[in-house]
């Protein structure tokens, strides 16, 4: 079976933002605005993307 990724990208800056969200996106390997990432389409990534979706954009 194939396994299916998600590509987000970070379009706002985590600064100022609350320690849980910062690290949530450190966790996803986003440090720098504009820069995408691909993951895996699972429930653990699916949860921290919820957690910082008004910071990033999933492709």
């Amino acid at each position: 079976m194939k396994e299916k990724y998600i590509t987000i990208k970070l379009k706002k800056s985590p600064i100022g933002r609350k320690p849980n969200q910062v690290k949530t996106l450190k966790a996803l390997g986003l440090t720098k605005i504009n820069q995408e990432v691909k993951r895996p389409d699972n429930e653990a990534v699916r949860g921290m993307i919820a957690t910082v979706s008004h910071l990033i954009e999933v492709l």
